[in-house]
């Protein structure tokens, strides 16, 4: 009888907790930078990734015999 009491309480002690996790909580209200957007500043483009062959794969390798 003891066995069957500890395995209810520890089942719903586990729906608590997995019922709690679930509840909707209330979000920060986001902070809005004051003035106007900075359209246009961002170095899209400008930086050197992707324009020189670092890190790609060789052309074929051809052994001499």
């Amino acid at each position: 009888m003891k066995k069957i009491v500890i395995a209810m309480g520890a089942t719903l002690a586990l729906a608590t907790a997995a019922s709690a996790a679930d509840l909707p909580h209330r979000q920060p209200v986001p902070v809005y930078p004051q003035g106007p957007a900075p359209i246009g500043k961002m170095p899209i483009g400008k930086s050197p990734i992707g324009k020189a062959p670092i890190g790609k794969a060789p052309g074929p390798i051809v052994s001499r015999y």
